[in-house]
């Protein structure tokens, strides 16, 4: 987690920075001076924590998303360092190539092997280009797969993290198949013989999601969104600006209520006081406390069951109506 004058704050989080940045005073009249400011500094630490919990409590879409853009918000990677034991990432899709932006692997959750596969951001200019900002390329989607019939072949449940802005809309990516390889993906995931946990730990968007979105299980962190398009671009098709991000984020319905309310996940799993930044551990133990429950809730159902649920599950996602017609259409 970054120290403090590395941390960087959203503009609705500038009360924050504010306190913090007088505890610093604080504490460095209480070195020169040697005057016990414990006290004052105990008073604002406790301010701080209502002010987080304020801000929590009253984000509207528009801060959700930019939360779930954190640069400072823990990535895939980070979880599973925090989560899990004895790691071991598996690499390349055995056609093309290894790409940075899907990364996964066996690993130890408590007791349970499993296979752990999600996007992988960058936290710097340097890392955000080799992991191509979390956009994976068609290789990205088939190695995701790849890994996942490792993981039934041995038995051993899938967990999928999505963190992304898309899947990589370059020329070169729809040459090699990126709507074929997202299409494989969510046609054999729904099949899959093994538990399938699909958790959104930041931006969940269009089939850059969906490619590894399918399970028997979706959840959402607390601070996360999940729709076809983000913000931006919604704006961008309608109003052609993105002066309106705000507003189109607001009618997306795209936060971890709006879904569950529209059965699109099943669950919302809480993030620490202010978002997932401000203590990774936390966050961690939070998933973690979710995941290792609910996998063992899931091996107890048999696995042509638990595939039944599944098709269900998703066949029955959306909102229609059902009309008779008014006469037979003619033969031809």
């Amino acid at each position: 987690m970054p120290q403090l004058k590395n941390r960087q704050f959203l503009d609705f989080e500038k009360p924050i920075k504010e306190l913090y940045d007088q505890i610093e005073q604080l504490k460095t009249t209480q070195e020169k001076s040697k005057t016990d400011m414990s006290g004052a500094i105990t008073s604002l630490e406790q301010k701080i924590t209502e002010t987080k919990k304020n801000l929590t409590d009253n984000l509207t879409p528009w801060q959700r998303v930019q939360l779930s853009r954190h640069p400072d918000r823990p990535y895939t990677l980070k979880y599973i360092e925090k989560m899990c034991s004895n790691f071991i990432e598996l690499h390349g899709d055995r056609n093309v190539k290894d790409d940075k932006a899907m990364v996964g692997g066996f690993a130890q959750l408590g007791e349970e092997t499993v296979m752990l596969i999600g996007q992988q951001k960058g936290n710097n200019t340097k890392t955000r280009q080799l992991r191509n900002f979390g956009m994976a390329n068609p290789e990205g989607y088939r190695k995701a797969l790849r890994l996942m019939k490792l993981a039934e072949k041995f038995n051993k449940p899938i967990i999928t993290l999505i963190d992304t802005p898309g899947a990589y809309p370059g020329l070169e990516a729809e040459e090699r198949g990126q709507g074929e390889a997202i299409a494989r993906n969510i046609y054999e995931m729904i099949s899959l013989k093994v538990p399938v946990i699909c958790v959104i730990i930041g931006e969940g968007a269009s089939g850059g999601a969906l490619g590894i979105g399918v399970g028997d299980k979706v959840v959402m962190l607390e601070n996360t969104w999940y729709t076809v398009i983000s913000p931006e671009s919604c704006s961008s098709i309608l109003w052609r600006t993105w002066d309106k991000k705000e507003t189109a984020a607001e009618q997306l319905r795209l936060t971890g209520d709006d879904m569950l309310k529209f059965g699109l996940v099943d669950d919302v799993v809480p993030e620490p006081l202010g978002g997932a930044h401000w203590d990774y551990d936390q966050a961690a133990d939070l998933l973690k406390a979710y995941l290792i429950p609910m996998i063992k809730q899931l091996k107890a159902i048999p696995a042509n069951e638990r595939v039944d649920q599944r098709i269900e599950k998703f066949g029955k996602m959306g909102f229609w109506e059902e009309t008779a017609l008014a006469s037979p259409i003619p033969a031809q």
